[in-house]
């Protein structure tokens, strides 16, 4: 339970306590006159009348109650003349609305991590064994590992940008329907063109499967080709 939730009923103040917080920092209700106790006593009796205990609305409201403790108990009980410190009523609000500000600051921090945390949690981090050299060996043979000279090219290995991959071994996809495509532009704006011409610079895959696309489409009836002779040329003629 949230204390702004909770409603009291004292003898110098009656509402929720969020009310009464506002109240005590504009010192329209003395600090000293507010008994703390009975505020405790109404927190408990409305969580055990809800069943349920939220740590972070009673570790909000167990800090709200600690900085009154001892902003109060300033108030009441001075220390020696000696060390006397003079706290008047509006150093004591603004000190309470310090430490307000401050939890709220490591509140807001400690959400952020956890939800970074949350964000994280689908990955699994392998970690790497050491390397059979150096799991049983003496310490005189594993300090040079540790030389700040080392260290500081292996830092700077890893600061620097690796080389592009090489992707020269990798094949272009070719797909039928990009050829289909492809062949049906050409047509819509030729009635009739040469394979070698058109795809003669193409490397072979592309070439077979723009053979592919040509036999679907004389299947569909939209396309014909001719070749007069053994590895002659080819004409494609679109189907009008």
């Amino acid at each position: 339970m949230r204390a702004a939730e909770l409603d009291l009923d004292l003898d110098v103040f009656a509402g929720p306590f969020d009310l009464l917080m506002t109240v005590v920092l504009r010192e329209e209700v003395a600090l000293a006159e507010v008994e703390l106790g009975e505020i405790v006593i109404a927190y408990l009796e409305r969580v055990e009348e809800r069943g349920e205990l939220d740590l972070e609305a009673a570790t909000e409201f167990l800090l709200l109650i600690a900085s009154l403790l001892e902003l109060k108990s300033r108030l009441l009980l001075p220390a020696p003349e000696e060390e006397a410190i003079e706290l008047a009523p509006e150093e004591a609000a603004e000190e309470l609305l310090a430490r307000m500000l401050e939890y709220r600051r490591y509140r807001d921090a400690a959400a952020a991590l956890a939800e970074l945390y949350a964000d994280a949690s689908g990955y699994l981090y392998r970690s790497a064994p050491l390397p059979p050299e150096l799991r049983r060996v003496a310490l005189d043979a594993a300090r040079p590992s540790y030389e700040p000279e080392l260290l500081g090219v292996s830092i700077g290995d890893l600061l620097r940008h690796p080389p592009a991959p090489d992707t020269s071994h990798i094949r272009p996809t070719v797909s039928l329907e990009r050829r289909l495509r492809v062949l049906r532009e050409l047509l819509a704006g030729e009635r009739s063109i040469d394979f070698d011409r058109t795809f003669g610079d193409g490397d072979k895959l592309t070439q077979a499967v723009t053979l592919f696309a040509l036999l679907e489409l004389h299947k569909q009836g939209e396309a014909t080709w001719d070749q007069g002779e053994v590895f002659g040329p080819i004409t494609i003629e679109a189907v009008r």
